[in-house]
């Protein structure tokens, strides 16, 4: 399975395509990291669902705001132009593991994300 560096700064691995119209991903980040935060350009992350250890997702939409405990069995979604910042509990037992379905399929590029104000620092650089 390949590994790559999302431009939020989560490691991705990259699971089949499905019929050219999405894909799946795991997203992964060790305890204690805090990524950027960024918005999509092209891309919606239709379903994200947590399989392994906790933290929280941040996420901002027009006037909206929110921030969502993850824990294995949370199901969320990053609406196109959402920008939105995760962050996995230090004191876990190992990564926050994150499967998501992506619309159209997650391209993995800087170019499709934006930078955005976030809630946290991030510490992946």
């Amino acid at each position: 399975m390949p590994v790559v560096v999302a431009p939020d700064g989560a490691t991705v691995f990259p699971l089949p395509v499905l019929d050219g119209q999405g894909s799946l991903a795991v997203f992964e980040l060790k305890p204690g990291a805090v990524t950027r935060a960024v918005s999509h350009a092209t891309v919606q992350e239709l379903l994200w669902y947590v399989t392994e250890g906790s933290g929280q997702l941040w996420r901002r939409q027009g006037e909206r705001e929110e921030t969502v405990r993850l824990t294995p069995g949370t199901a969320a979604s990053i609406p196109l132009g959402t920008a939105f910042q995760f962050r996995a509990d230090e004191d876990g037992d190992g990564p926050l593991r994150i499967v998501a379905v992506t619309m159209p399929p997650w391209p993995g590029t800087d170019a499709e994300a934006r930078p955005e104000r976030g809630q946290w620092e991030p510490t992946i650089r």
